[in-house]
């Protein structure tokens, strides 16, 4: 997925109110720009880590300039590029189906977004085909990686998303297929695993909701200043 051109980089100050940050361009200019992620963004909310915006001539919009990548310490190799909009993860999983880009879920004849299901969830993509299963996806976005190599989720307590683990779950004890998607926005990570120490209750949901047959499945991706793409499968440790 290409990202806005021409990206503009410069040096985040701070990332406050979940929505704003504030970044001086390396241009000398001092701006605020639309933050499109409502997490913690543990590790790629420092200040002084290389940001890169995007700019909308859109004359509705208050805040013409968005927050798209940010410069994480990638080790010894230097710093990494991590997509931190939240948006782009459901459009780089359906531009990937659309590609068969993620063999475990090539084969469905249709792909619906934002269906309802469970008691009070939209699942993001309801996958269905001639004689098979539907398949229930729910798709989540990863930037945290606080071990060289290893990437996790949530970076806070993540209470929703818990919840749609057992909705899954709840899926294939009706019949279907259920799958949890996480899509690593970076490209330094070899595995994944949940962050147990900042929401015990989501590690302990993803092994119930795995042992209870919902399929687990973690894709890193290639990150550049011109766009993001799902790549291939990380490992994935229950542990």
């Amino acid at each position: 997925m290409l990202l806005p051109q021409p990206l503009v980089r410069g040096r985040l100050v701070q990332r406050y109110k979940r929505f704003f940050a504030d970044i001086v361009l390396d241009d000398g200019r001092a701006i605020t720009a639309h933050c499109p992620n409502p997490g913690a963004m543990l590790g790629v909310n420092l200040p002084g880590q290389g940001a890169w915006v995007s700019w909308s001539d859109d004359p509705k919009r208050k805040l013409p300039w968005t927050l798209q990548l940010v410069e994480a310490n990638g080790g010894p190799q230097g710093s990494v590029l991590v997509g931190v909009n939240t948006m782009l993860p459901n459009k780089l999983v359906a531009e990937a189906l659309a590609a068969d880009a993620i063999p475990e879920l090539s084969g469905y004849a249709t792909l619906r977004p934002e269906v309802k299901y469970a008691d009070a969830s939209r699942v993001d993509f309801l996958l269905t085909g001639p004689d098979r299963a539907h398949c229930w996806l729910e798709v989540k976005n990863v930037h945290l990686s606080r071990t060289p190599g290893l990437a996790e989720f949530p970076d806070c307590v993540a209470a929703r998303s818990t919840r749609h683990l057992a909705d899954l779950a709840a899926q294939v004890s009706a019949g279907d297929r259920a799958v949890a998607l996480f899509v690593v926005q970076r490209e330094d990570c070899e595995s994944f695993k949940a962050c147990a120490d900042l929401d015990p209750a989501f590690a302990r949901g993803l092994a119930q909701a795995h042992a209870g047959g919902v399929e687990i499945l973690v894709y890193a991706c290639d990150v550049t200043i011109e766009g993001v793409r799902i790549t291939h499968r990380l490992r994935l440790d229950l542990n």
